[in-house]
């Protein structure tokens, strides 16, 4: 019997020791599989995303030709695609259940909150890239800035009026279906006049033309109006809420399909825009101050400024709510288009995070759309830049015109790769300084606009988290004041049985007569 209990009480040398030590041993071995299960997307995209490096510098030696480096972009083309796809889908299914689901008093205070955070925050990033501009002063002093290598193709400036009316005529689209894949913009027509002189003198009249583009300013507005409308109309309504919801969690389920090919694509995009690449030499000693200045201004905003703002309004970790967000962070950088980060945005906000999905669906598309501090940073950068190459000094009506012009284009600058330049024009015409230098920004924008939308999507993570962190607070106070409201009434009601005798008669008489036998009853009767 001893023989037996020792022979099972170990097989070593020590006889019980390799026990718990196995335990641990396959404890250890189940928590890193754990580990590499949960985390294995954000690893994947990593890894994607030095892959790609790895191949552009491998492959940037064989000369390939234009149409090999298409080939070569081909599998990135195909993640935009698929990205591109289930946008308006999310985009209007979201915001409609979004804005059904909340009633009208949260839908404002989370609409006020969030549209003082977007401008509070759009506000701060011009501040800061101002600053930064007169500080490193991209601009002066630059020499080899007009190479043929740098130029580029110029966006047709247009009067800051008519940029204003533009985004004011976007929110309200003529035609839903044309607004999928349309905009509106005003362009130019020269039109002679003859004088009574003889002389000729032209005049710029504006005509409106349709460019092609989602109009997700219109789209989200109309989602907005129509998600409240149902939610007005009560049980006849009820259905079509139940449908939109249903579209957007089945559009969740094929975008939870898509994050596992963003490893594959982000590889071929980065790859393939390093073998694009030409003169980088001369972009980095040339613009190399601006670069900087752009990128430092980037990483401030976003690595300080916003988790600061974060810190203060939630008193959480803001670097633990990031460290969730690190594959739609990478896909932005691979995409450079806010609206094509918004998928995995979502899908990684609320499964990582825990965000409400009626915050997060109802916040993160408008934030897409609204909220650009990293382009407002961008964009003022690249003033400064052109002000100071040109010998202009700015002044302070100048640099407030710089400060709202740039927080107000902000919000109708397109979410796609390249959008941020075509606002900058808006905010030169608007101090009067020359567009036809913009095509030294377009020469460096692949590099400043990955940085740009990483803190694009930067800060509407943080915005979601924050109003959900509010809107979790405000509904544990209005349990807390129900209990409070609760136990007084029950507190009443026994005070109010102890002392009141008219109570206490009627208690009384209901006592008697129920103890009464039936035979006093009736002789009572």
């Amino acid at each position: 019997m001893e023989a037996a209990r020792d022979g099972k009480g170990g097989s070593g040398p020590n006889g019980h020791a390799e026990g718990p030590v196995a335990e641990r041993g396959a404890g250890r071995l189940r928590g890193c599989r754990g580990f590499l299960r949960r985390n294995a997307l954000v690893l994947l995209t990593v890894s994607g995303v030095a892959a790609g490096v790895a191949l552009g510098t491998a492959v940037r030696g064989a000369e390939l030709s234009p149409a090999q480096v298409a080939y070569l972009a081909f599998p990135g083309e195909l993640l935009l695609r698929m990205l591109r796809m289930v946008i308006l889908p999310l985009v209007v299914c979201s915001l409609v259940s979004g804005a059904a689901s909340l009633d009208t008093r949260s839908l404002g205070r989370l609409g006020g909150i969030a549209v003082a955070y977007f401008l509070g925050t759009t506000l701060l990033a011009s501040g800061l890239a101002v600053a930064l501009g007169f500080i490193i002063r991209p601009g002066a002093g630059a020499s080899g800035l007009n190479a043929p290598s740098l130029t580029g193709a110029v966006p047709t400036s247009k009067e800051t009026v008519d940029s204003f009316l533009d985004l004011i005529r976007n929110l309200f689209p003529a035609n839903l279906v044309a607004a999928a894949f349309q905009t509106y913009t005003t362009d130019y027509r020269m039109l002679s006049r003859n004088t009574t002189s003889g002389n000729i003198t032209w005049e710029k009249i504006p005509v409106g033309t349709e460019v092609e583009g989602m109009n997700i300013l219109g789209l989200v507005l109309f989602a907005l109006v129509l998600g409240v409308a149902l939610k007005k109309l009560g049980q006849e309504g009820e259905d079509l809420i139940r449908f939109f919801n249903s579209f957007n969690e089945a559009t969740m389920v094929v975008v939870s399909w898509i994050m596992w090919y963003v490893p594959i694509g982000i590889m071929f995009l980065i790859g393939s825009k390093i073998v694009e690449m030409e003169d980088i030499v001369v972009l980095v000693t040339s613009l190399g101050k601006y670069i900087f200045a752009s990128i430092l201004g980037h990483c401030i905003h976003g690595g300080i400024i916003l988790p600061l703002i974060y810190f203060a309004s939630t008193r959480q970790n803001p670097y633990r709510f990031l460290l969730g967000l690190i594959t739609p962070f990478a896909t932005a950088f691979a995409t450079c288009s806010s609206s094509a980060t918004l998928p995995s945005m979502i899908k990684c906000i609320e499964e990582n995070n825990g965000v409400d999905k009626r915050i997060s669906r109802f916040i993160l598309p408008i934030g897409a759309t609204v909220n650009m501090d990293g382009a407002a940073i961008f964009q003022c950068m690249a003033t400064v830049f052109i002000a100071q190459l040109n010998n202009v000094d700015l002044n302070a009506g100048q640099i407030f015109t710089i400060l709202v012009t740039a927080t107000a284009s902000s919000v109708g600058a397109a979410g796609i790769p390249a959008g941020g330049v075509l606002t900058i024009a808006i905010i030169l015409e608007a101090i009067g300084l020359p567009t036809n230098d913009l095509s030294l920004i377009l020469a460096v924008d692949w590099i400043v606009d990955r940085t740009t939308t990483v803190v694009n999507v930067e800060g509407d993570a943080l915005g979601a988290g924050i109003l959900n962190y509010l809107n979790e607070k405000e509904k544990k106070e209005k349990e807390q004041e129900l209990k409070e409201v609760n136990v007084e009434a029950v507190a009443n009601s026994k005070s109010e049985a102890e002392t009141s005798p008219l109570v206490t008669h009627k208690n009384q008489v209901s006592n008697t007569s129920s103890t009464a036998d039936p035979e006093s009853k009736e002789s009572v009767l």
